[in-house]
C-alpha cells in the first residue's frame, strides 16, 4: 500500500466516526442492550409494516414477466484505486466508487457500499437475513445503491420512498474455495476491532454476484438495521454464491464488535435480523416458482436413483421385446419352410396326369409304330454292311 493512502486513513476514519455518530445517536446491538426487540422503541421506522428482511415463500410469489435482468454498471472496472474496508462494529463494509451503478430498475442507481451478515456456527447453522421457504443460508451480501436520478446523494435518498436499491446475495458454504471471496476475507484481520479501517486492492465486484442475474425476487422493504427506513427496492437473487467452509469460518471468527483496548472483547457474530411480517406486500419473481424450485440433497439422490432404475428397467424391457420378436420371427420362418416342403410334394403328386384307358385302335397303332421302327432299323443295318470287294485278275 502506498504512503499517500496510509496518510489518508486517519482522515477517513475521523469522517467515518463523525458520520456514524450523527446517524446513530443511540448505540444498538443485535442481541444485547437496545437489541432487535427494542429497536422500534428507539427507531420508530423499525416498527413499520414494510420491514426487511422477509421469508420468501416461493409458492406465494407472483410471477412478473416484465422483470428484466438487473445490469451492473462498472462493477468490473475497478481501476487501480484501492477499496476501503471498514469494521463499523456491526459488519464489514467495503465502500464502492461512484462510477459503479445499477440498471434494470425504474431508475438509475449509484453504488455506495457492500456489507455482510453471518451467523456463528459454521455451515448449515444459518446466518442470512432473507430466507427461502423458511430456510436460511449461511451468510448474505448486501450491495447498496441510491437513486441518483431523483436524489443528489445517499443521505438525501436514504429515508425517501424508492430512494435505495439493494441487491441481496445468499451465501452457501461447501468444499470449494471461492477466489473472489478471498479478496475480502484475507484482509479482515486488518480490521479486527470496531472502527478500524484499511485499504485493500480493488477487485471485480461482479465476481461476488450470481452468474444468472435474471432469476430473482423483488419487493419493497426497508434497511435491515436501525433506523430501518422503508425506502428500499429489494432484489434477492435465487442463485447462491458458493464459498468454502474455511472461508465462512474465517469471516465468523475474525472480527470483533468491541473496540481495540476495551476490556471485554466480543466477537462479531450473529449480525442478522430476524425475518419480518410480510403484511400487505407481494413478493414478485422474475421466473415461475416451479422452474426455480431447488431440490434438497436427499431429493436429488432419490431422483438420480429413480432415473438409473428407470433406465435399467427400460433396457430390460427393450431386450425382452427384441428377443421375443426374434423368437417369433424364427418360429414363423420354420413354419413356412415345413409347410412349403409338404405342399410341394402334394402339388407335384396331384398334377401328375391320370392314366388313360387303352383301346384296340390304340394298341394296333402302337403295333404298327413298332413294326415300322423294326423295318427301319433292319434297312439301316443292311446299308451299313460292307459291299464285297472285286477280285483282281492275275
Amino acid at each position: 500500500m502506498n504512503s499517500p493512502a496510509l496518510l489518508l486513513l486517519p482522515v477517513l476514519l475521523f469522517f467515518r466516526r463523525t458520520a456514524a455518530n450523527s446517524a446513530e445517536e443511540i448505540p444498538w446491538t443485535y442481541s444485547g442492550l437496545v437489541g432487535q426487540s427494542d429497536w422500534s422503541q428507539y427507531f420508530p421506522d423499525c416498527g413499520g409494516s414494510s420491514q426487511s428482511p422477509v421469508d420468501v415463500a416461493m409458492a406465494q410469489t407472483k410471477y412478473d414477466p416484465g422483470l428484466s435482468p438487473v445490469t451492473p454498471l462498472g462493477y468490473s472496472q475497478h481501476g487501480n484505486q484501492p477499496f476501503m474496508l471498514h469494521n463499523n462494529g456491526h459488519t464489514a463494509v467495503i465502500e464502492l466508487p461512484e462510477w459503479m451503478g445499477l440498471e434494470g430498475l425504474p431508475w438509475l442507481f449509484t453504488a455506495v457500499q457492500l456489507h455482510f451478515h453471518w451467523g456463528n456456527g459454521g455451515s448449515g447453522h444459518g446466518g442470512s437475513e432473507h430466507t427461502i421457504d423458511g430456510r436460511s443460508a449461511d451468510a448474505e451480501i448486501h450491495v447498496v445503491h441510491y437513486n441518483s436520478e431523483l436524489y443528489p446523494n445517499m443521505s438525501a435518498a436514504v429515508a425517501q420512498r424508492n430512494g435505495l436499491a439493494v441487491l441481496g446475495i445468499l451465501i452457501e458454504a461447501g468444499e470449494e474455495t471461492n477466489p473472489a471471496f478471498n479478496n475480502i476475507v484475507n484482509y479482515m484481520s486488518r480490521v479486527r476491532h470496531a472502527d478500524e479501517i484499511t485499504l485493500i486492492p480493488a477487485f471485480d465486484i461482479r465476481s461476488l454476484l450470481p452468474k444468472n442475474l435474471g432469476r430473482y425476487y423483488r419487493y419493497n422493504g426497508s434497511l435491515t438495521t436501525p433506523p430501518c427506513h422503508q425506502s428500499v427496492i429489494w432484489t434477492v437473487f435465487h442463485e447462491r454464491l458458493r464459498i468454502s467452509k474455511a472461508q465462512l469460518l474465517k469471516m465468523e471468527t475474525t472480527l470483533y464488535s468491541s473496540r481495540d483496548g476495551e476490556s471485554h472483547r466480543m466477537l462479531l457474530q450473529d449480525n442478522y435480523r430476524a425475518t419480518q411480517p410480510l403484511n400487505h406486500r407481494v413478493i414478485f419473481a422474475s421466473f415461475s416458482a416451479e422452474s426455480g424450485k431447488e431440490l434438497s440433497s436427499g431429493e436429488v439422490t432419490a431422483v438420480v436413483i429413480g432415473v438409473m432404475c428407470g433406465c435399467v428397467g427400460l433396457a430390460v424391457i427393450v431386450r425382452f421385446v427384441v428377443k421375443t420378436i426374434r423368437f417369433f420371427k424364427l418360429l414363423h420362418r420354420e413354419t413356412v419352410v415345413v409347410n412349403s416342403s409338404s405342399s410341394s410334394w402334394d402339388v407335384l403328386h396331384n398334377n401328375r396326369p391320370a392314366p388313360m384307358p387303352r383301346g384296340k385302335n390304340q394298341e394296333k397303332s402302337e403295333e404298327t409304330k413298332q413294326d415300322l421302327a423294326l423295318s427301319t432299323t433292319s434297312e439301316a443295318e443292311r446299308k451299313a454292311e460292307p459291299s464285297p470287294s472285286p477280285q483282281t485278275e492275275p
